[in-house]
């Protein structure tokens, strides 16, 4: 049990929100990150208060041991994800002015921060990185910890934690789009919704880049494309039906992880959080998560 004289607990309430920041970063997960931050309070008061007392900087601990869970973490996933029915996408977060899920981290305190660091297109190439890749770059180049700690925490040199970074930044440097202005995205994706909504599949095919993909993630617990779907036509023809397939939906333009995105809603429940890649004045990528287990964050109640 903690003390309000204790000495570490302050430190831990100011650390809650960066240490759930790192652990989704590390994760694209925010139940997980959830998790790791539990796990890393409790490891804290396992020690004796002499133990904890003897710790020059608490924060850095807390740091250092919420990453290697993650780690550990992150080396156990490829398991889980053979298991996993259909693709696996990270877990979308609404801005933070919209966030309606009744769950710990809906403490203003612990929410994550968006950025370009938890945008959904490089979520998505973080996850292809191997766990030791992801670490060192999420450390280093988006938490600036020099290269030492970063060591420490994976278990290699510095100079093979610097490579691996330098592996992970080319690959994010080679699937990063150019920039485009928000206010752009945000038309793209608007014209997306109302020809959606207009079942126009021309203008859909003029929105999507011709080699557009859409991604869906229902975890085996609701319908959805198992595989990515591939070209303009056959994205504008998917996305053309399900309106059809759902009678009474419909589609709310929200912020997802940052970014311009849609949220598609049943009798005013979310059914899918949709984030966009748009390169130039098209759109390269769709990610729909439709998983209710990863939607909490988005539903009331």
């Amino acid at each position: 049990m903690t003390h309000p004289s204790d000495p570490g607990l302050s430190v831990i309430l100011s650390e809650r929100r960066r240490l759930t920041n790192l652990a989704y970063r590390l994760l694209g997960s925010l139940a997980d990150a959830e998790d790791v931050v539990q796990e890393t309070c409790a490891r804290w008061y396992a020690m004796s208060p002499a133990q904890r007392g003897a710790v020059d900087s608490p924060g850095a601990w807390l740091s250092t041991v919420a990453s290697r869970i993650c780690l550990d973490l992150l080396g156990s996933a490829r398991a889980r994800r053979e298991r996993y029915v259909g693709e696996w996408l990270p877990e979308p977060l609404p801005d933070p002015t919209e966030w309606t899920g009744a769950r710990p981290a809906a403490d203003p305190a612990d929410r994550v921060t968006l950025d370009e660091s938890v945008n959904m297109a490089l979520l998505v190439v973080l996850d292809a990185m191997t766990p030791a890749e992801r670490v060192a770059f999420v450390l280093h180049d988006v938490f600036r910890y020099p290269f030492p700690e970063v060591a420490e925490i994976v278990g290699r040199t510095p100079a093979a934690c610097r490579q691996l970074a330098t592996s992970a930044r080319r690959r994010v440097r080679t699937a990063r789009p150019d920039a485009v202005p928000a206010a752009r995205r945000a038309g793209v994706v608007r014209a997306f919704k109302r020809a959606w909504e207009a079942g126009d599949i021309d203008a859909l095919v003029g929105l999507l880049a011709p080699d557009a993909t859409a991604t869906g993630d229902g975890g085996g617990l609701v319908t959805a494309a198992l595989h990515p779907v591939e070209g303009a036509e056959r994205v504008a023809r998917f996305f053309a039906d399900r309106p059809a397939a759902a009678p009474g939906m419909t589609l709310v333009e929200r912020t997802v992880n940052g970014q311009p995105g849609l949220v598609a809603q049943l009798d005013d429940v979310t059914v899918s959080v949709m984030a966009f890649e748009v390169t130039g004045d098209r759109i390269a990528h769709i990610w729909a998560v439709l998983n209710p287990e990863k939607l909490h964050p988005w539903t009331a109640g």
